[in-house]
Formats: C-alpha cells, structure tokens, sequence
C-alpha cells in the first residue's frame, strides 16, 4: 500500500531562477537615479558657469526679465548632449549608467536581454527627457512618469514607452 508521507518534500520541479529576473527595488532605482543627476551636475554646472548662464540668469533677474525660450531650449539642448555622452559607453557596455553600476542594477528588455541601444538612448531617455522639458506640462508629465513606478511592476513610463524594465545586476 503507497501511504502518504506528511513530510516528504513536494514533487514539484523547481525551475532556475536568476537574480536578472528579479525587479530591482524602488529604492536602488532612486539611488541609481541620485547618483546620475549628482555626476550630471558636476560636469554640467562648470559648463554652464562658463557659458554664461549664471550671467544670463543673473541679469534677467535684475532687469526683472524672462530669459528667452531659445536660450531655454539650448541648454536642455546641452544638457541632452552631455548626459549621452556621459552615459553612452555603461549603456551600450551593459545597460547600466553609472548610477546603476554602483547599485547593481540594470535594464534590461522584457525577454531580459540588453535592449537595442538607439531604443534605450532616443526612447527611454532622449525622448523622455525632451517631453519634460515642454513649459507648464512637461514637469507634470515627468511627474507622472517617475510616479509610475509604484505600480506593482515597477515600471514607470518610459519603461513602458520603451519596453523595458530594471533588474538586479549578476
């Protein structure tokens, strides 16, 4: 007679399971995102110091002035530039910037490969980016995007847009 043994394991077969399946955490997508904005900044603030925007600023606040929406457009134009050219080598290398690198987290697409760079680079991010920088709704969008990730796949909407998500690095 086959009895039932109550504390026998289960006969399930237990599929692998990759640490690069896992979703990477709010929290490490915040960190990688500091990191980013932090070394952003320290290239792009001498750039602008040396280019006349703290002048330019500086004297439309005297005047009582509003810089022109040219001169706006320009430096988002600039800003653009520089992050590609920060973040260009880590993201083809890997699909990490630098930012997630230090974290151990990286994009990836939704089959877990590293997705096509002009994707991730013109989508995800260029285009992302260009949105936020429209006056008045731009920020609100932005917003939207970034808030997006409290949804249960941890996917805000550029990674929607773009088709990709952010997993723990091996």
């Amino acid at each position: 007679m086959d009895e039932q043994n109550p504390y026998r394991g289960p006969d399930a077969a237990v599929a692998e399971f990759s640490s690069a399946d896992e979703l990477a955490g709010r929290g490490a997508r915040l960190g990688a995102a500091i990191i980013d904005m932090i070394i952003m900044l320290v290239v792009l603030i001498p750039v602008m110091f040396i280019g006349g925007y703290f002048d330019m600023i500086n004297e439309a606040m005297a005047t009582g002035a509003q810089p022109g929406l040219a001169t706006g457009l320009m430096w988002n134009l600039i800003s653009i530039v520089i992050f590609v050219v920060l973040q260009f080598f880590p993201l083809n290398a890997s699909g990490q910037t630098w930012g997630k690198k230090v974290l151990k987290v990286k994009i990836v697409d939704m089959q877990g490969n590293k997705p096509d760079m002009t994707k991730l680079m013109g989508i995800r991010y260029v285009l992302v980016y260009a949105i936020s920088c429209i006056p008045f709704i731009g920020g609100i969008l932005y917003l939207i995007n970034v808030l997006m990730i409290f949804r249960n796949d941890r996917r805000c909407a550029h990674d929607l847009i773009a088709g990709t998500k952010v997993v723990h690095a091996d």
